[in-house]
């Protein structure tokens, strides 16, 4: 197997994964592992079945239909001007 090594991760996206792993009863290492794997869980072989993930989409964009929905786009900027 290989070894992973990531540098400059901020230390609150290194304590999330810690607690995370606390409340689901895994090691730091394991919690990272299933971080990576759902992650890229569309390129394994163990993925999502995807007529399923798109039935899930289509609802979810059916409950939201008529909402009104602030783009991104303009949340980003907004949240670059606070600063």
């Amino acid at each position: 197997m290989a070894s992973l090594h990531v540098r400059n991760v901020e230390d609150e996206i290194v304590d999330l994964p810690k607690k995370r792993a606390a409340r689901s009863g895994r090691s730091a290492e394991a919690e990272h592992r299933e971080i990576l794997r759902s992650a890229l869980v569309w390129d394994a072989p163990f993925s999502v079945d995807r007529d399923e993930w798109n039935r899930r989409a289509a609802a979810l964009r059916d409950r939201l239909k008529g909402r009104n929905h602030t783009p991104s786009e303009v949340l980003l900027r907004e949240s670059r001007d606070e600063r």
